[in-house]
């Protein structure tokens, strides 16, 4: 009971009860979300024990950052606490994705110590929308691929999956790899690269070749290469000859290693490495030092 007896309470013993201030009390009453129930001979505002209620009920909202508007729509029985919460943890969620990426975007600045240009470029790259990163991919899918016609399906489905998108609730790492590979994708000089190693998988590839034939190429020279290296075979010896045989029968060896240069592509590897990020699983295996001994050894077979 208020000072008086009456059982109304003005502003100022409001704010004893509660501990709030008069200040935040009188413009919740403004805003209409504490509406007074009478006013004194004076004028004053005057509220009851029902509204000492409400305004512990105000407060509670406040503090989990609900606006005036959405607390006067659930006091008028217009919407429920559930669903105006279920809103604002979407609202939230949203607001967390985008400052991870902003967390992302500055840990990469200061990583590679960027310029103001490259922080910009790398700002408008995390915040991309889906549409615009996609179509990025798309763009890229489409220029490395136009024309060739006999390229193995396979390799376009590895190479899409690989240009992710990137996720809705990425990592720190998975945004900087994005921003990274989304760089890549659209560089000239890459793309070139790409369309290269493509015309090198198509040459010769007749229309009823079996899809995934060239994946099976490289899982057996990887197989064979590891096996001579683990048997310490020189790539110059007879034996390695013998290998090579096995592997590409009569091909040219000066062709075979040209294709596999243009496959082994130090950027080509970083591309594999940032998508496997974005994908959010385990980079593959460069497999350098099988694909080295298979270069020397088609190296020496060309000059033998």
């Amino acid at each position: 009971m208020n000072d008086d007896g009456t059982g109304l309470f003005t502003i100022g013993e409001l704010a004893r009860a509660t501990g709030l201030s008069v200040r935040t009390i009188r413009y919740w009453s403004d805003e209409g979300a504490l509406p007074p129930v009478t006013r004194s001979s004076g004028g004053y505002r005057l509220y009851d024990t029902a509204s000492v209620a409400r305004l512990e009920l105000i407060r509670t909202l406040r503090e989990l950052g609900l606006g005036l508007t959405d607390v006067r729509r659930i006091l008028a029985g217009e919407t429920t606490v559930a669903q105006v919460a279920a809103a604002h943890v979407a609202a939230l969620d949203a607001q967390i994705r985008a400052l991870k990426v902003t967390r992302a975007v500055l840990s990469t600045v200061a990583r590679r110590g960027s310029t103001a240009e490259e922080t910009t470029l790398m700002n408008r790259l995390a915040r991309l929308s889906t549409a615009e990163r996609r179509r990025i991919i798309d763009d890229f899918m489409t220029e490395i691929f136009d024309g060739i016609d006999t390229a193995d399906p396979d390799i376009r489905r590895r190479l899409r999956f690989a240009a992710a998108d990137l996720p809705d609730d990425p990592t720190p790492e998975q945004v900087d790899a994005w921003v990274e590979l989304a760089e890549l994708i659209q560089d000239p000089e890459f793309r070139a690269t790409m369309r290269r190693m493509i015309e090198f998988n198509a040459a010769d590839r007749g229309p009823d070749v079996p899809a995934g034939t060239s994946l099976w190429f490289m899982s057996r020279l990887v197989r064979l290469a590891g096996d001579a290296l683990k048997e310490g075979v020189a790539p110059e010896s007879p034996r390695a000859a013998e290998t090579l045989r096995g592997l590409i029968g009569d091909a040219d060896p000066a062709a075979v290693r040209e294709r596999l240069v243009a496959g082994t592509n130090v950027r080509l590897a970083r591309y594999r490495e940032l998508s496997a990020i974005v994908n959010g699983v385990e980079p593959p295996s460069s497999y350098e030092a099988e694909f080295a001994w298979v270069v020397a050894a088609l190296e020496a077979r060309a000059a033998s």
